[in-house]
């Protein structure tokens, strides 16, 4: 008898474990599994996004309006603004569909001859306001050569954040060529950056107290509402000339 109960212990301890072994397995692919599902939600947020298919608008409209304006084209892989400024409605402006808060932004940007332009980020849309300069700070688009802003100081000028911070040199290409710009928008460092032809000619805070009183010194001083948003659209700027916008990309950090 005690042969058979020892024969039935073994049996119960030896199912004991098994059962054991198969929780731990479970427990260990169940934990590798949500490993790799983290991972790849990081991968997949730290990729680059295309903002634009080289064909349509998809993703983008106009300023407080669901239409985009007809004097914007797509042309050869690029956005391209053909200026009427016999026309006085609204909506000229791009802006994204969708918001974003802490990012790299790229694109290749072409000015016409004596052009100006620029790129928005922490655009808000309010039936209220009318441009997105009144919310987004701008980095400028410009023939630094022929456009008098050129003139009126370096942080008129290309690459700059306008009215706000100079860019440290100037190397941005003559109009009619294409120039790579990089912006880096990240919130938790505080940094923004930006890149114009590989070379980083601008940082910045984005926000707290520096932010607040770079804009004080600027002409935004008083303007409520303007660089206030950690969340907002990416903009494309309509101010009378043409200009071209192509390759543009996006990668949330």
């Amino acid at each position: 008898m005690k042969t058979i109960g020892y024969f039935a212990l073994a049996l119960t301890l030896m199912a004991g474990c098994k059962e054991a072994g198969k929780k731990n397995t479970q427990d260990a692919a169940s934990k590798e599994e949500k490993t790799v599902t983290a991972k790849d939600e990081n991968t997949n947020k730290s990729e680059w996004v295309s903002l634009f298919d080289g064909k349509t608008f998809a993703g983008w409209h106009g300023y407080n309006s669901d239409k985009i304006s007809p004097e914007w084209s797509v042309q050869d892989g690029a956005m391209v603004l053909t200026p009427d400024n016999t026309n006085k409605t609204g909506g000229k402006n791009l802006v994204t569909d969708k918001d974003y808060t802490d990012f790299e932004l790229s694109l290749e940007w072409k000015i016409s001859e004596g052009g100006n332009s620029g790129v928005f980020w922490g655009v808000k849309e309010d039936p209220e306001l009318h441009e997105p300069y009144q919310t987004g700070p701008e980095i400028q688009v410009l023939d630094n050569e022929r456009h008098p802003d050129a003139k009126a100081g370096k942080t008129h000028q290309s690459g700059a954040l306008y009215d706000m911070v100079p860019p440290s040199e100037d190397v941005a290409k003559p109009a009619g060529e294409w120039n790579t710009m990089v912006l880096k928008i990240d919130h938790r460092s505080n940094e923004g950056k930006v890149w114009l032809n590989g070379v980083e000619i601008v940082k910045l805070p984005v926000q707290g107290e520096a932010w607040k009183e770079m804009v004080k010194k600027s002409k935004f001083d008083g303007w409520k509402g303007f660089g206030i948003y950690e969340t907002g659209k990416i903009g494309l700027q309509h101010h009378g000339n043409q200009v071209w916008f192509r390759n543009i990309k996006i990668k949330e950090l």
